[in-house]
């Protein structure tokens, strides 16, 4: 290390608390960036942790299939087992970028948790925490979205780990290039039809005033701790006013009201994505609407959720459109969400209540659900005949059970 450089080691060993995993996984492009998070966990964890690697191949490029296994071979030099996930769904329409990033996240994750791997380890680096702030600043995102990446998250029962958040691009190339360490170049990188690629190119510009990825990484550390104290206040509002039932997030209308703006909205982006399972909050924009008709009264539909208001209460429950695609048999989980258990389920599948099942319910408003609240939960269907709807008073010796409870909302308000 000459005079000037930062030891990187130290800050990545420093990313480890002092319980260490007995595995840690790591996700291996074999660009620069993972190749360097490879040999730097390597080194800090020595024989101590078992290290295992995987590689996604979306198979969207000729080369990515070498490229795969010339990571592996890396990996295999330094002991250390390797994998190669590949996308066999492959891209549908729309934003590729988006939905090879969402794949990698669920192969990757289903991977550790397969193998018993608690984290998982992404070589995202300042340069790239730089680019994520930019492109969130064009969307006038506000203080979440500015915080960046998040140094800890976690996704499908996996801790993502970013050990490199702090460590520029420059540096790791420096770090590989003093230990004769190769890696591969993704053209996509390159590629200005990625708005990445292009902020990445307008960071160039920026740099003589300052904008440096450092300073900009630092901007996204400084937001995250703003971020961090807005979710406490979140929480110990939720915990004065929210409660679940049937499945949906209810809020008393007047308390709601009092709370300030960027409290009250981050209670309700948290209360859709609780509800819908998504992994990112939606757009601003259209969250601002619905916090205007919690506040004045109001429905609105959004992100595969309803949120819709009585005289007291501010309902978000899952909307009938999105939840009437799910089947599942009895027993199993139905719509990410619900389990249904009870007596003879031959000929039997769990579909959403619908207002034509809820209208067979006579005792449905003695539980005081509102009735789109209710036709959204899951029923049992024999054909076209509804056998029962345990959230509607339609027992008929059947149950229905939600995947998470009360205290699970509660404790999501302070883990993203």
């Amino acid at each position: 290390m000459t005079p000037g450089q930062r030891d990187i080691k130290a800050l990545v060993c420093s990313q480890f608390r002092s319980a260490l995993p007995d595995k840690v996984g790591v996700a291996l492009s074999g660009g620069g960036d993972s190749m360097a998070l490879l040999h730097l966990l390597h080194e800090c964890l020595g024989s101590g942790v078992e290290i295992r690697a995987a590689t996604v191949d979306h198979g969207l490029r000729p080369e990515a299939a070498e490229e795969a296994r010339a990571a592996g071979a890396a990996a295999a030099r330094l002991g250390i087992t390797h994998e190669v996930l590949p996308w066999e769904g492959g891209p549908q329409d729309g934003n590729l970028q988006k939905q090879a990033r969402e794949a990698r996240y669920d192969l990757l994750t289903r991977w550790a948790r397969d193998r018993k791997i608690p984290v998982l380890a992404l070589g995202h680096t300042a340069d790239d925490q730089a680019e994520t702030v930019l492109m969130r600043m064009a969307r006038a995102s506000g203080v979440t979205g500015l915080s960046g990446m998040a140094e800890r998250r976690i996704h499908n029962g996996v801790t993502l780990l970013r050990p490199l958040l702090e460590v520029t691009r420059a540096e790791l190339r420096q770090y590989l290039q003093s230990r004769g360490i190769s890696w591969s170049e993704d053209p996509s990188n390159e590629d200005p039809r990625f708005e990445r690629v292009r902020v990445r190119r307008a960071l160039e510009g920026l740099a003589p005033l300052g904008l440096t990825p450092e300073v900009l990484a630092r901007v996204a550390r400084n937001m995250s701790k703003a971020r961090e104290a807005l979710d406490w206040y979140v929480f110990l509002a939720a915990r004065d006013q929210a409660h679940v039932q049937a499945g949906a997030v209810v809020l008393c209308q007047r308390k709601f009201r009092t709370l300030p703006g960027e409290i009250s909205h981050r209670l309700l982006v948290r209360a859709f994505q609780w509800i819908s399972g998504a992994a990112y909050p939606p757009r601003r924009v259209p969250m601002e609407q619905a916090v205007l008709a919690a506040r004045t009264g109001g429905s609105v539909t959004l992100a595969g959720c309803r949120l819709l208001t009585t005289s007291k209460q501010i309902w978000v429950c899952r909307e009938y459109k999105a939840a009437s695609r799910a089947t599942a048999m009895p027993g199993q989980v139905w719509d990410g969400r619900w389990q249904v258990f009870g007596g003879n389920a031959k000929g039997c599948e769990v579909r959403a209540l619908g207002r034509k099942g809820l209208q067979q319910c006579p005792d449905w408003r003695d539980a005081g659900v509102p009735g789109p609240v209710l036709e959204a939960t899951p029923a049992l269907w024999r054909g076209d005949d509804l056998v029962a709807a345990p959230a509607a008073g339609l027992g008929n010796g059947w149950s229905a059970e939600t995947a998470g409870n009360e205290e699970e909302f509660f404790a999501s308000l302070l883990s993203h």
